[in-house]
């Protein structure tokens, strides 16, 4: 899988390099690289921002630069690319997004910052792939890079042989609707804390249906909107 960002703060992007997700790059199953904003500007000040038209508070990111890095980025690709803009105004990310989306060859992330971008680079991107406004949550971050980070982390480990344990993978939170069910190791009593007699059974079948269970009544009362309660 081919992974691109833009940015104006490409130094996030270096905690990719670590754990898993740097294994995966050396290994070749990523490919991974962040491009900064500011490399596709013509003045000395290296300006990515202007004042909005119709007035406003703050900045808004200037088209041009976005223009020429798409043209420079997406004209290497052979693959149809998802552009995804991390956007507060777009659909919400959740598990099944990060499945659908670690089955595309070519993902393209657009940071902005400031009071966003100019709504023509979305426009002009739709006309070189597949665009999607995203978010991670109803809250609102100082730039997208926090956000596409994330993002690609959840995305990514999904990609055959980025985990080891593909049945890990299977038993996570979302993965089936619900949320994960709690999880013991040794000792089997620590600091007056035991661990649940089931787990220490053996029997295969109860623990299975003890973790369904746990699974269940930690999402009631986390998460009942999972449950549609």
């Amino acid at each position: 899988m081919r992974i691109d960002a833009i940015s104006i703060f490409t130094e996030y992007f270096q905690a990719l390099d670590l754990s898993l997700l740097g294994k995966a790059q050396a290994a070749g199953l990523l490919n991974f690289k962040a491009h900064d904003l500011r490399d596709y500007t013509h003045d000395r000040h290296r300006t990515v921002d202007d004042t909005p038209y119709g007035g406003g508070a703050g900045m808004l990111m200037k088209p041009e630069p976005w223009g020429e890095a798409f043209d420079d980025i997406l004209g290497e690709s052979d693959d149809a690319p998802v552009i995804i803009f991390t956007s507060p105004a777009g659909e919400v990310f959740k598990q099944s997004t990060a499945r659908e989306l670690a089955g595309r060859k070519h993902l393209v992330f657009a940071c902005g910052r400031y009071e966003g971008i100019d709504q023509r680079v979305v426009d002009y991107a739709a006309t070189k792939g597949e665009v999607r406004l995203i978010s991670i949550g109803d809250y609102v971050l100082n730039g997208g890079e926090v956000a596409a980070i994330a993002m690609i982390e959840a995305i990514a480990r999904l990609v055959p042989g980025v985990i080891g344990n593909a049945e890990s993978l299977v038993e996570e939170s979302h993965s089936d609707g619900l949320l994960e069910y709690p999880s013991y190791t040794k000792p089997s009593e620590w600091r007056g804390l035991e661990v649940p007699p089931v787990l220490l059974s053996g029997n295969h079948a109860l623990i299975a249906k003890w973790r369904h269970d746990q699974q269940v009544e930690r999402t009631r009362q986390v998460r009942p909107d999972l449950l549609g309660e």
